[in-house]
């Protein structure tokens, strides 16, 4: 039998790293002598790996420029981890919500546009890096909304679509776990607006992480 796996989002959907992500961003930019954009729009681009977030933020800019934004984009990042100025809390309810869904016989799974040493950051600063079976990031994987990252999920803790969800807080997750074959849960607590996230082909959008277990449990 599937085992049954859950695979969450990161920025936006376990964390709240916008804070952040909007601040590297801005320098980033103004290394290359650009005006920042407004970070409405870089919370838009949230969760696509770094080059197609560029390439969104900035459409008629080469490819060079834009894996040049990347590299200096997580660069700031860096400086501001280096600096202690990252905090990326947990949003309230995420920690239970991952003990009810391990008790329930859940395998969980974390499929980003974070880097891997992103990932790893936050995961240990939250005490969280055994909770896992499968970790997927966009160094690895082409960007969301391929399902790249969700097959390579499922293929780590041996389940199947059908025994599989996908939590996020973007249309970029929705589509993604779409093109998977998989449960669509969105969360309403992240960058992207709830009628968004159903337009992208949500299957439930929560309001809530404590809604989450028993929305899979009807699901398993």
């Amino acid at each position: 039998m599937s085992n049954r796996l859950a695979i969450f989002d990161c920025d936006g959907t376990l964390v709240d790293s916008q804070a952040n992500i909007c601040m590297a961003m801005e320098q980033a930019f103004e290394l290359h002598g650009l005006a920042a954009p407004p970070r409405e729009h870089t919370r838009r681009v949230v969760g696509l790996s770094l080059v197609e977030a560029m390439h969104r933020l900035l459409p008629d800019a080469d490819p060079d420029q834009h894996r040049a934004l990347a590299e200096d984009y997580k660069r700031a990042f860096s400086g501001l981890r280096s600096a202690g100025v990252v905090h990326e809390p947990l949003y309230d309810g995420i920690a239970e919500t991952l003990d009810a869904l391990e008790s329930a016989g859940w395998l969980l799974g974390v499929a980003t546009g974070k880097s891997d040493r992103g990932l790893a950051f936050v995961l240990e600063a939250h005490g969280l890096t055994d909770r896992f079976v499968a970790l997927h990031t966009a160094d690895r994987h082409p960007s969301k909304p391929s399902p790249a990252m969700l097959e390579a999920c499922m293929a780590d803790a041996g389940a199947e679509p059908g025994t599989s969800a996908m939590i996020g807080d973007t249309t970029f997750d929705m589509a993604m776990a779409r093109s998977a074959n998989m449960l669509a849960v969105g969360v309403a607590w992240g960058y992207h607006d709830a009628h968004e996230l159903e337009a992208a082909g949500a299957d439930v959008v929560l309001d809530t992480p404590a809604h989450i277990a028993a929305i899979l449990k009807e699901h398993g």
